[in-house]
């Protein structure tokens, strides 16, 4: 189906970034635009293979979409949080499992570009194919020795690592107990191709191990960095904050694309009142989510000019926010499943879409802790707590 959903030019800048990054972002956003019809018609292919065709990856790379996070310095396009929801808008609405692995490669690639030392970053990345995946859910452990570490653990959910050149992991250092991520080439981690699920079988979620791994000091760095050694005032949003630009985005998206897709078949049949009343309930609820999604970024967009941190309301907003966009989305797949009948039960688009909505669901970001400290925080039961990633301490 022909996009109908081109948000590039919407939302565009209001927070004083200079022209050249609006510029940079602006391209971006419409050569994704542009990628719709071969990101769409390769993605039943990405869910059969559990990995991004080759082509589209290519592509993706090629227009810089997977440095929608990475410094400006660094040949990224650094792109302000706004910017990269539309951006992952666009691509998840052409295939959710691309839109997923976009953030999943965009986030790791920023943050290790952002973080490291700047001779080390400027490294990596002086070939324009670095990308870096890999996850800190479930932190691995990591030994002081002379010249950096040795690094071990077992890790799962590595989205968009098979199209990666480097890993960025977290793991906790035993001698101060802090949580770190640690960058070294995917050659070096034994991965397992076990990504056997219900949806998003193209983001190649695999898990990967390390045991007794070296990793210099220099390819690491503290994952509550908020201050960064290269780039500009986005990084000061910290690590957790990324999650609702990234879920949100994608959610928002594939939500798009599920209405337009019911839409689609009714052309031609008799609706009843009861249908007609339903969509418009489920038009209203993705348009809130998109409102309140970007409302909170306007806010915090504003604060980062001004050289600002974000709030503690703020960074709970923000949770808040993704998780409202992530469930008002499955409530949307809810009634375009039911409403598409056997449509939807055989393979096709619209069961695909179902699954991936259910797959995304599950992810920590939409889960009732971050709606219980959110609620406390709002309530003003979390005095003297502030976020540290996915809860508060």
């Amino acid at each position: 189906m022909k996009s109908r959903y081109c948000p590039a030019g919407r939302n565009r800048d209001a927070s004083g970034m200079s022209d050249v990054i609006a510029r940079t972002a602006e391209t971006v956003l419409r050569s994704a635009e542009n990628l719709h019809e071969l990101v769409d018609r390769h993605g039943a292919g990405n869910d059969r293979m559990g990995k991004i065709a080759d082509p589209v990856v290519e592509q993706l790379r090629a227009i810089g979409a997977l440095g929608v996070y990475t410094p400006r310095e660094l040949g990224g396009a650094e792109m302000t949080p706004r910017q990269a929801m539309d951006l992952f808008r666009t691509v998840s609405y052409a295939d959710p499992a691309t839109g997923w692995v976009t953030f999943a490669l965009g986030f790791a690639t920023g943050l290790a570009g952002a973080f490291l030392p700047a001779d080390v970053a400027a490294d990596l990345f002086s070939t324009p194919r670095a990308a870096f995946a890999g996850q800190g859910t479930r932190p691995g452990r990591a030994v002081p020795v002379d010249g950096g570490y040795l690094v071990s653990g077992d890790w799962s959910f590595a989205s968009g690592i098979k199209h990666a050149t480097h890993v960025l992991t977290a793991a906790t250092d035993t001698g101060t107990g802090e949580a770190r991520c640690f960058v070294l080439p995917v050659g070096e981690v034994d991965l397992i191709d076990n990504w056997t699920v219900l949806g998003l079988r193209g983001t190649g979620s695999i898990d990967y191990t390390l045991r007794d791994t070296f990793i210099p000091a220099d390819h690491t760095f503290a994952t509550t960095s908020t201050e960064p050694i290269t780039g500009g005032s986005l990084y000061r949003i910290g690590v957790g904050n990324f999650a609702s630009l990234n879920h949100g985005g994608w959610a928002l998206g594939v939500g798009r694309r599920l209405l337009d897709e019911f839409t689609t078949g009714l052309q031609g049949k008799t609706v009843s009142d009861a249908v007609a009343e339903d969509y418009a309930t489920a038009e209203a609820k993705l348009r809130s989510a998109k409102a309140f999604l970007y409302e909170v970024w306007e806010e915090i967009e504003g604060l980062l000019t001004r050289g600002d941190a974000p709030t503690i309301r703020l960074d709970t907003l923000n949770r808040l926010a993704l998780n409202n966009a992530v469930w008002r989305v499955e409530e949307i797949a809810a009634f375009v499943y039911s409403g598409s009948g056997t449509r939807a039960l055989r393979d096709g688009l619209v069961q695909r879409l179902f699954r991936d909505v259910h797959a995304g669901t599950q992810h920590i970001t939409s889960s009732r802790t971050i709606l219980q400290w959110a609620g406390r925080e709002l309530a003003g039961l979390a005095e003297g707590q502030r976020w540290v990633h996915h809860s508060m301490k």
